[in-house]
């Protein structure tokens, strides 16, 4: 896995958190985020067991290249 960092949540106090990854090898991105618990907006979702679910702020698209036309 080779994955390459696109950027971090700049309006995060520590600057830890959230944080997006690209993955050359398999051309799909990672995302660290904070988890979702809220039983009322998961259970809005079908999620299988082998997937989770982690929210990120919307200012965070800019590190998506298809949304910055890259």
């Amino acid at each position: 896995m080779a994955l390459r960092f696109l950027g971090k949540d700049p309006g995060s106090p520590s600057g830890g958190s959230p944080t997006l990854y690209y993955d050359e090898s398999d051309d799909t991105y990672v995302v660290q985020g904070w988890k979702v618990t809220d039983p009322e907006l998961l259970a809005q979702m079908d999620i299988p067991d082998h997937e989770t679910v982690v929210r990120i702020p919307r200012r965070m698209t800019q590190f998506f290249s298809e949304v910055n036309g890259g």
